[in-house]
């Protein structure tokens, strides 16, 4: 058997069939109007995205897939433009077509899941990417005929040109296939280019681990995920919910915004996109937190950092 990965403090998602049983019992009491779906740019900087190589820019494509561009250098975040994730069909399309996207030369993987890594979306990447992955997930790509893919530890560093990245712990789990459990790492990514720094939280339960990346690296901006938290018996090791979120962005003592991620795109539970969102809002306004710390980003939005 090969190597298993693990979370901080032995947390593991032990969750069984009857725990998944009772979920889906659940989902049928529940009535939710996915037909409401979160805010989508209807004429995106397409044009000027790739053409720019010299500033720096935060693309939100939908999910947890970013275009963003520092360094002179276009980097991908979970690069996943599939219409469907497993028999649910996208809720919103993604924010920019694939094929306008600009040459890509790093792409970031949080972890194996299929919303973060899609390897039909990956073959369709215009430039020669490096591949930056989680320890375990290397040969998964090797064995489709990527070379240049780089394994990452929680805290390995990597340089390309002036850009650093840093990879993070999280909170987390991942599986393929039946047999692949947790067989490759998870966690997210800090992006740093000339002192300013872009924090990709990936995919996340809340965790002491928030505040350790905060007391050990400078963080400005944040990419935090909000959605797939209910029910949160079920979700809570692995999904951080609105209100922990912004919990963590304080724990990381971030100088810069708080950029929601992780909402709209699939049906990966029981919540909706404008749910998250209400409640990611209203926990900034309890909280009585800086409005204009929280850069609620349109599906197709470019934000000129």
């Amino acid at each position: 058997m090969g190597k298993k990965y693990h979370n901080l403090d032995g947390v593991e998602n032990t969750k069984s069939f009857s725990d998944f049983r009772k979920w889906m019992k659940e989902r049928k009491a529940k009535k939710k109007d996915l037909s409401v779906s979160i805010e989508r740019l209807d004429n995106p900087q397409t044009e000027e995205v790739s053409a720019n190589r010299s500033k720096t820019s935060v693309t939100w494509i939908g999910h947890s897939t970013f275009l963003i561009q520092t360094g002179g250098i276009n980097i991908l975040t979970d690069p996943v433009w599939a219409e469907r994730m497993g028999m649910q069909r996208r809720l919103t399309k993604p924010g920019m077509p694939i094929r306008a996207l600009p040459e890509i030369d790093a792409v970031l993987i949080s972890h194996g899941h299929y919303d973060h890594l899609d390897f039909a979306s990956i073959r369709r990447l215009k430039g020669d990417p490096v591949f930056y992955v989680p320890e375990g997930l290397g040969t998964s790509f090797k064995r489709r005929g990527y070379k240049n893919v780089k394994e990452a530890a929680w805290w390995d560093v990597f340089d390309k040109e002036d850009v650093r990245f840093t990879f993070v712990p999280a909170q987390h789990w991942t599986r393929r296939t039946l047999w692949d459990t947790n067989t490759s790492h998870w966690g997210g990514w800090v992006i740093e280019h000339k002192g300013h720094s872009i924090y990709f939280a990936g995919d996340s339960g809340y965790f002491r681990g928030f505040k350790e990346i905060g007391e050990k690296m400078s963080v400005d901006a944040v990419l935090m995920p909000i959605g797939a938290y209910e029910p949160e018996w079920f979700m809570k090791v692995s999904h951080i919910n609105p209100e922990d979120a912004v919990t963590a962005y304080l724990d990381l003592n971030a100088k810069g915004p708080f950029v929601p991620m992780h909402y709209g795109a699939f049906r990966l539970a029981d919540d909706t996109g404008p749910e998250a969102l209400e409640r990611l809002l209203a926990e900034w306004e309890k909280r009585a937190l800086d409005p204009e710390k929280l850069n609620v980003m349109k599906i197709g939005e470019t934000w000129w950092v």
